[in-house]
């Protein structure tokens, strides 16, 4: 391990960490309505008023995390405050048991409601990280509602907004390894905020992972399979069934190394390493670099247009992954993977002109034109949860 080298990287890290918050609290919030909106150009400039739902809670989780992490700032509690009001006031469905929408306007009214329950899991984290930080018992009361609805509504509750499944049941039902991944992170966030529950989280959290290699890791395929059905059958006769994520799989390696590092489970650092390998020797783009964003399990035409762009978040789970992976093994293969997104992420994602990162590259690493900087699934998260978390970790590291 080269102390100069990673201390380099920390100290490029800390300041676009400063540039991204700066960023969000310049251009992102909103004086007039409360919360965020997050469709904002190169510049910063808002290109639609719409919000999202999703974003709201993403926002208010960050800046209470960044409270906890680097201690309280006014300015980042006000946010995250901001976000969880404006959530409170417009976000939740009353007639349909409390069930999220996934759009507003600007001053929060319905636009969109979806089947998925993810604006629940973003709620429930914001709640909870703010209740961690402020002892607020309002919000733990509302993070554990969302919390324990995402769960009935995972287990086959039924679900009051009467949107029924995404495909006709009688033809096709199945599963998706978002449900499990992304309730695990959530359930890492209740497990910091609400130990008065901890025997309920770590057997929830027990239960996501024992689902993700049940149903999705596929041996035999050699992947993590987005969509299964029922029972975790590869259905490999139509495109849905064959589409493997890389991002969304490394995301979900470091959800299962803090799992591992909670409960001491050597033989999942082990499962979570192969995830790893798999997904980013099948996903980086040998020709130009970076992760491509979906590929298909037997290397057929994926469907989705975007399938070949490279996108912030699956690189900012990279750096994650694969510099926990360092920590916990102490295996060099895994700080070279940091190295190479580290450059690549220095390279072509971050702008030293206005902040922040470019969401969207072409396969060529050159931003989509015009080039945004936040839209409906873009905002204050990924970018600033991984600039501190590898923060974090560089320091424990540059400490031993």
């Amino acid at each position: 391990m080269d102390n100069a080298k990673l201390a380099e990287c920390r100290a490029w890290i800390r300041a676009e960490l400063d540039r991204c918050v700066s960023f969000w609290l310049k251009n992102g919030m909103d004086p007039v309505n409360g919360g965020v909106y997050t469709c904002l150009d190169r510049e910063g400039k808002v290109f639609s008023t719409d919000k999202s739902v999703w974003m709201q809670g993403r926002c208010g989780w960050i800046f209470a995390w960044l409270c906890r992490a680097y201690g309280v700032r006014e300015e980042w509690l006000a946010a995250s405050k901001s976000c969880l009001d404006f959530m409170e006031a417009h976000c939740l469905n009353h007639a349909a048991g409390d069930r999220m929408y996934f759009t507003v306007t600007a001053d929060g009214r319905p636009l969109r409601q979806r089947r998925y329950y993810f604006s629940e899991a973003f709620y429930a984290m914001a709640n909870a990280e703010y209740y961690g930080v402020t002892g607020d018992k309002e919000c733990l009361k509302r993070a554990r509602r969302a919390y324990d609805l995402y769960w009935d509504l995972a287990q086959g509750a039924h679900d009051p907004t009467g949107l029924g499944p995404k495909t006709i049941p009688e033809t096709r039902t199945g599963r998706a390894f978002g449900i499990p991944m992304i309730y695990l992170n959530v359930t890492g966030v209740m497990l910091r905020s609400d130990p008065e529950r901890a025997a309920l989280y770590e057997e929830r959290a027990a239960k996501c992972v024992e689902d993700i290699f049940k149903y999705h890791v596929k041996d035999e395929l050699g992947c993590v399979l987005e969509n299964v059905g029922p029972n975790g059958e590869a259905r490999l006769d139509f495109t849905e069934g064959r589409i493997v994520n890389p991002g969304h799989d490394i995301e979900g390696v470091w959800f299962l190394l803090e799992q591992a590092r909670r409960t001491g489970d050597a033989q999942l650092v082990g499962k979570a390493e192969t995830i790893f390998k798999r997904a980013i020797e099948a996903g980086w783009d040998k020709e130009y670099g970076g992760l491509l964003y979906f590929i298909d399990c037997l290397g057929r035409p994926p469907e989705a247009y975007e399938h070949d762009m490279k996108l912030w978040w699956p690189h900012d789970e990279i750096l994650i992954s694969s510099l926990m992976l360092y920590r916990d093994t102490g295996k060099e293969e895994y700080l070279d993977w940091f190295y190479k997104t580290f450059d690549y992420c220095k390279a072509y994602f971050s702008d030293p002109v206005y902040g922040e990162w470019y969401g969207y590259l072409r396969r060529d690493g050159k931003p989509t034109e015009p080039p945004c900087k936040g839209s409906t699934f873009k905002g204050p998260f990924h970018l600033p949860r991984m600039l501190s978390m590898v923060d974090l970790m560089l320091g424990e590291l540059l400490e031993r």
